[in-house]
């Protein structure tokens, strides 16, 4: 019988330590061609053209099947409720049975957080220490939680538009993570001397400039996520070594690299490779010092089906979640 796993069940048994590496895992199966997944497809609903989103995905190797149904509604600020919702399907990959249904909010939260994890340890550089975050909602907070996983951060720079979300942010990291964690004034002032830099923000202009980032800086960009939305400017775009999670979604969707192809700074061609390459080797990392680097992060079905599988494994091995008849 197919079981129920709540937003509470899939964090008890979702770890960021373990998440991180079959993130990591799942990536190079990507970019080396062992899953199937097609390109999202994607509605917009209503007059403030809110999100719907269909994401299914095959994994061979764990095996998983299954798709994730998301929604990204900025009016539901307004309601007390999250912006980002998701539920994910999981099937039997041998008898297409349904299997699961798992709350998908946490998943997306966390795996996206991982992925840019994967990238900080493939791209940043080993000495880079401060981390400015551009941003101060959930993925701000799992980022935090996932960077530090894999870099002893001396310093966390936050910056956001509202003062009280950075302060929200403050009190409740502060007991989270032993670096030093300040609200700064300005995104300039947040990302200049940092040496890794999260972009975690609903913003559809570009919130960094190029001339604010230091040489030998790694970028994690998460938001943006529709043609016509950036965080960067174009400058910075061109300035950089540039990952992307997959180069035919980031060619369809990633307004990062489609305005800078659109302003004339950049071509297709300026893609170096995806981050699934570099876990498996098969593309150069992070070389020479001085170079910028960025990792732009759309997200992808393949994530998403892999973290609610092995929350599937453990829930089945646990004796977790509840029973459910349809």
């Amino acid at each position: 019988m197919p079981i129920l796993l709540t937003e509470k069940d899939v964090k008890a048994l979702l770890p960021m330590d373990d998440l991180i590496t079959v993130m990591a895992s799942a990536l190079a199966d990507f970019s080396a061609h062992r899953v199937t997944q097609p390109l999202r497809t994607v509605l917009e609903v209503g007059e403030k053209k809110s999100f719907y989103g269909l994401m299914p995905a095959y994994l061979p190797s764990r095996p998983a099947l299954g798709t994730k149904l998301v929604t990204v509604f900025e009016s539901n600020i307004e309601r007390g409720l999250p912006t980002h919702l998701a539920t994910i399907v999981l099937l039997d990959p041998q008898t297409g049975a349904l299997l699961a249904l798992l709350d998908g909010r946490y998943i997306t939260e966390a795996r996206t957080a991982a992925v840019s994890a994967v990238s900080v340890q493939l791209l940043a550089r080993a000495d880079a220490t401060v981390l400015a975050i551009i941003g101060s909602g959930v993925q701000a907070r799992s980022h935090l939680d996932a960077i530090s996983r894999v870099r002893e951060l001396s310093e966390v720079r936050v910056w956001s538009p509202t003062a009280a979300r950075v302060g929200a942010f403050l009190s409740d990291m502060r007991s989270k993570i032993g670096a030093t964690i300040v609200a700064a004034d300005t995104a300039e002032q947040a990302v200049r001397g940092a040496g890794i830099i999260a972009l975690t923000t609903s913003a559809k202009e570009p919130v960094v400039r190029n001339e604010w980032i230091d040489d030998g800086t790694h970028v994690c960009a998460v938001g943006a996520c529709r043609p016509t939305q950036r965080e960067m400017d174009a400058a910075l775009v061109a300035r950089s070594h540039l990952y992307v999670d997959s180069r035919e979604a980031a060619l369809a969707e990633a307004g990062d690299i489609l305005l800078a192809i659109a302003d004339g700074a950049i071509g297709q061609a300026h893609i170096r490779g995806e981050i699934g390459e570099l876990v498996s080797g098969g593309s150069r990392g992070r070389h020479p010092r001085e170079t910028v680097t960025i990792f732009k992060s759309l997200g992808m079905a393949v994530e998403d089906v892999a973290a609610a599988s092995l929350v599937y494994e453990r829930a089945v091995a646990g004796n977790v979640g509840t029973v459910i008849s349809l």
